[in-house]
């Protein structure tokens, strides 16, 4: 048994390097991960105190409706019931609608680079994808207008762009759901949503009352730093919502993730207070960089994608060897970069006194 034919040419996700892994292999005793974009600072304690008491009758299947969880988030977002579709993370969202809407003689629009699910989960579906280079690490949105065609189903707009950190601002977000067929579905994954500043932040929720062909998407993987419990969801209008919920599994949220969740939520002075620490250590740290003569994409999230005199590899070996993972753009579709998540200030301290002895030289040769 081979599966479907386009399996064998695809490769399994390959996660980052493992903590414990890196420990045994150079005999350290302390790592800094700054590869996932997860948060630093990790979740709220209010999550911590209560994770005793939610962790109770695991012989009971979860609440497949999510009430609870749903009910808080209407009323944050100022949604209806049945226009949220859950998910074990926002990937398997990404996943549910590959499987509702695509298929062999479709196609799907992204750019590139870009978060690599899209098009993952849509080759599975047996449809073809079309890729849209960015420009300075911004979508190329004429550009990806230009690409639809009758058998265009989904657009995908990863903003803060994955792994370039650019937003996609709301003028040009409008501009480009009038533009859109409305037969053409507009997913927006706003993973990194809570890390981009209020003011410059589009009301992408708000937008599908008026272009109901439009998805928005969303996770407590990264801000709340729930990643290991895998949930997420997506806003869409109802009848999208239904045909997203008829194909989701009846129960892939687990309970204990459902309440980590809720708690989370209500618990916003954390996610204010960890959010505010990550924007100011990460102007520092591109500071940092603008004194070293180093560019970097825009960024409206919790990393910067930096542009490099070497390769993304080599920058990942020498730090990984100093207790230090970040992501090589390598594995991104950008060689000559690295993803780097922020941190705590003093991990961000070492880091940088480590990227100056290495690539100081290689700054001055390109320089001369």
């Amino acid at each position: 048994m081979n599966g479907k034919t386009i399996l064998q040419t695809m490769k399994p996700y390959k996660p980052g390097k493992q903590i414990e892994d890196v420990k045994k292999e150079y005999g350290l005793n302390k790592i800094v991960k700054l590869a996932s974009n997860e948060n630093p600072f990790g979740y709220s304690p209010q999550v911590k105190e209560a994770i005793t008491d939610i962790s109770t009758h695991l012989e009971l299947y979860p609440d497949g409706y999510a009430t609870e969880l749903r009910e808080a988030l209407v009323n944050q977002l100022n949604v209806k019931p049945d226009q949220l579709v859950f998910g074990s993370g926002s990937d398997e969202v990404i996943a549910i609608l590959c499987q509702a809407f695509l298929e062999s003689g479709t196609n799907t629009i992204t750019a590139t680079p870009t978060f690599p699910q899209y098009k993952h989960n849509a080759l599975i579906q047996g449809a073809d994808v079309k890729e849209v280079p960015v420009v300075n690490g911004y979508h190329d949105l004429d550009a990806m207008l230009n690409e639809i065609d009758e058998n265009t189903k989904i657009v995908w707009l990863c903003t803060p762009n994955n792994p370039t950190g650019t937003l996609i601002e709301e003028a040009s977000l409008i501009d480009f759901m009038e533009r859109c067929p409305s037969d053409v579905l507009v997913v927006v994954d706003e993973a990194y949503y809570e890390y981009v500043r209020p003011e410059d932040a589009p009301d992408s929720i708000k937008a599908i009352e008026t272009y109901p062909n439009l998805v928005v998407l969303r996770t407590f993987s990264k801000a709340y730093g729930l990643a290991a419990l895998r949930v997420g969801y997506g806003v869409a209008t109802e009848t999208i919502a239904n045909l997203l919920n008829i194909v989701r599994g009846p129960f892939n949220t687990t309970s204990i993730a459902q309440k980590a969740a809720l708690i989370a939520l209500e618990d916003q002075q954390f996610l204010q207070d960890t959010v505010k620490q990550t924007l100011a250590n990460k102007k520092k740290f591109m500071e940092f960089l603008d004194r070293m003569g180093l560019t970097y994409y825009d960024s409206a999230t919790n990393f910067v994608f930096v542009n490099l005199p070497v390769t993304g590899d080599e920058l990942f070996e020498h730090l990984l060897t100093k207790g230090f993972i970040v992501r090589s753009g390598e594995a991104l579709g950008h060689p000559k970069g690295a993803r780097i998540t922020i941190g705590h200030e003093e991990d961000m301290k070492l880091l940088q006194d480590l990227i100056e002895a290495y690539l100081t030289p290689a700054v001055k040769e390109n320089q001369s």
